[in-house]
């Protein structure tokens, strides 16, 4: 499963918090594929691999105090299309 996070910081993140999303993404069994701070809206993009709804689930409510997210199942174009039978 692929999600997309869109995330805003609560406050000016400290060294040590901008290393906790990885460790608690890979602790829960996520796999980064990407990430980029972004201006605009959202200070943050994520885009992350996980086993399964409940990984994500899991690691996203551990970083609920960093940040505040909105996250996407992303399935791809290709397999959406067939899904949707065209």
């Amino acid at each position: 499963m692929t999600t997309i996070t869109l995330a805003r910081f609560r406050r000016r993140p400290t060294a040590d918090e901008l290393q906790r999303p990885r460790k608690v993404i890979e602790g829960a069994g996520g796999k980064i594929v990407s990430a980029y701070w972004t201006l605009g809206r959202f200070d943050a993009v994520f885009t992350v691999e996980w086993p399964d709804e409940r990984a994500a689930m899991k690691a996203s409510t551990q970083l609920t105090d960093i940040a505040s997210s909105e996250t996407m199942v992303a399935i791809p174009r290709e397999e959406a299309i067939k899904l949707a039978g065209y």
